[in-house]
């Protein structure tokens, strides 16, 4: 009882591990599919787009803002320095002077006190004058010095920066006399650009215009939008993301339909393919898997009916064997006799049999040629000489040819004996059978053809099969059907093919052609 229970108690816990390893192996399916690899790769490749473009789009605003900024106190300072350059004070220059001036914030009134300066209280005439017509943009400050001190500004209100006793506003001051030698000069130091002026009178420095912004409102503005297009970026990638799943699991559905065909098919049912749809790669993919399942098919069925047709010829031999032992009589010498004349003949067609399928399947073996140089004449006369042996018939040599040519002299001699051996067999006594050897081009062509029964058209192709005979030939072939494939094995070993021409009651010619090797 006890070791029933321990028993009962172990089964539910085997069956928590079967689930908990099926649901792994279901997680990690999900993790290496390729549609997880693709949605990977391509988060990866966002990402990696992010991290270089956002901080480049922000230091590209960066620039767009201080090359705005720039321009901006350029032109501040260009019109400071064409009012305080013309040293004319007449109504007419000055109305002329604020024509050409292309400030936007300038405020376009005539004042007499905008002109060169000739001493200091001339020089706080114009600071002021030229002040109370600017209209600073926000963050811009327009700031003047005199003898070194801070004189006014516009606007009044400046950040603690800007504090009239701070480092930056003592050094601008003290700018008189550190750059006499240079026109202006410009800067940048803890957010923000400025432009500096020195104003000479009598060559003597009296006073500095400096036109200033600070940046850090810019710079704010330039983050927050930075920021904006992130927070859209992520939702835009987001939905991205999901429509790229399922649009991947769209793609990826001929895949599946790959992996159910190739589940289905066993060795018994190779009829399944899969359904092609598009011209797309996976089409191609399709077509090819298609293809190879053709071939696939063909050679099982091949290969089943060769296995068929093998064990029916084996089969027959083994039957007369087995009968005529069963009946044969031990106490009759001349019965023992003649059965084993019987059985040594049989197994003499078997061993024969086995033979040609041994040739047949290393046909394919790429050792089952040994290439040599061949007298193509000698070559020629010698078949002639060895075919005339196989029966009683009007042997004719055709044609022959001169010169050396490389191929297997054994495996074209078995050949051209197997053609020679299939005509004598379907020939009578007063027949024709003719041997020949021509060269045309690059190819060199034996033959073999008679005068015999012929072969109907629709048996040309079919008797190069194994184990097929000619259906309406009077005379039924001694072999098992395995001749004339033995002679298109060996041709196509060759890189050659056999052809044939015949018709019934005119005879046939079987001509087999090979390439010239060099």
């Amino acid at each position: 009882m006890r070791a029933n229970s321990v028993k009962n108690n172990s089964q539910p816990s085997d069956i928590s591990v079967t689930n908990k390893l099926t649901a792994l192996n279901k997680w990690r399916g999900f993790f290496w599919a390729t549609r997880t690899r693709i949605l990977f790769w391509y988060v990866l490749i966002i990402t990696f787009i992010f991290l270089v473009s956002i901080p480049a789009f922000r230091e590209l605003l960066y620039a767009r803002v201080d090359e705005r900024v720039r321009r901006e106190l350029m032109e501040k300072m260009q019109t400071f320095n064409r009012l305080i350059e013309n040293e004319a004070d007449t109504e007419e220059i000055l109305e002329r002077k604020f024509k050409v001036i292309q400030d936007s914030s300038w405020v376009d009134e005539p004042d007499s006190r905008l002109k060169r300066p000739t001493s200091k209280k001339e020089l706080k005439d114009f600071f002021n004058a030229f002040l109370s017509k600017q209209l600073p943009e926000d963050d811009t400050f327009l700031i003047t010095f005199v003898d070194g001190k801070f004189f006014k500004s516009s606007p009044r209100g400046r950040p603690r920066i800007f504090d009239r006793d701070s480092e930056l506003m003592n050094r601008w001051a003290k700018s008189i006399t550190a750059n006499r030698d240079k026109n202006n000069f410009s800067g940048e130091e803890n957010g923000i650009i400025y432009k500096i002026q020195p104003v000479k009178i009598r060559g003597k420095a009296l006073g500095v215009f400096v036109v200033a912004h600070t940046i850090s409102g810019e710079r704010k503005e330039v983050i927050e939008a930075v920021s904006v297009v992130i927070q859209v970026s992520s939702i835009v990638v987001v939905i991205a993301l999901m429509l790229s799943w399922i649009a991947s699991g769209k793609v990826l559905a001929p895949l599946r339909s790959f992996s159910a065909t190739a589940r289905s098919i066993s060795e018994s049912d190779l009829s399944q393919r899969i359904p092609l749809k598009g011209k797309d790669e996976l089409a191609e993919v399709a077509t090819t898997f298609n293809e190879m399942m053709d071939r696939l098919e063909a050679t099982f069925t091949n290969q089943r009916n060769f296995i068929n047709d093998a064990g029916h010829e084996l089969r027959t031999p083994i039957t007369i064997i087995r009968g005529h032992l069963e009946l044969m009589d031990e106490e009759n010498q001349e019965e023992v006799q003649e059965t084993a004349t019987l059985v040594i003949d049989e197994l003499d067609r078997m061993s024969r049999f086995v033979e040609d399928l041994i040739l047949l399947a290393k046909a394919e073996r790429p050792d089952f040629l040994q290439l040599e140089t061949v007298d193509i004449k000698s070559f020629t006369q010698e078949l002639f000489s060895k075919a005339q042996a196989l029966g009683e018939r009007n042997w004719s040599l055709d044609k022959t040819e001169t010169g050396m040519f490389i191929f297997d002299r054994q495996r074209l001699t078995q050949a051209v004996m197997n053609l020679a051996q299939n005509a004598t067999q379907h020939t009578i006594k007063t027949d024709i059978i003719a041997i020949g050897c021509a060269i045309e081009k690059d190819k060199i062509k034996f033959w073999v053809r008679d005068t015999g029964e012929g072969i109907n058209e629709t048996d040309q192709q079919r008797i190069f099969d194994r184990f097929a005979r000619a259906a309406n030939s009077r005379r039924r072939s001694e072999g098992a059907g395995l001749g004339l494939s033995i002679v298109k094995a060996i041709a196509e070993a060759h890189d050659g093919e056999v052809i044939l021409k015949s018709q019934p009651g005119k005879g046939a010619k079987f001509c087999i052609i090979l390439p010239i090797r060099s």
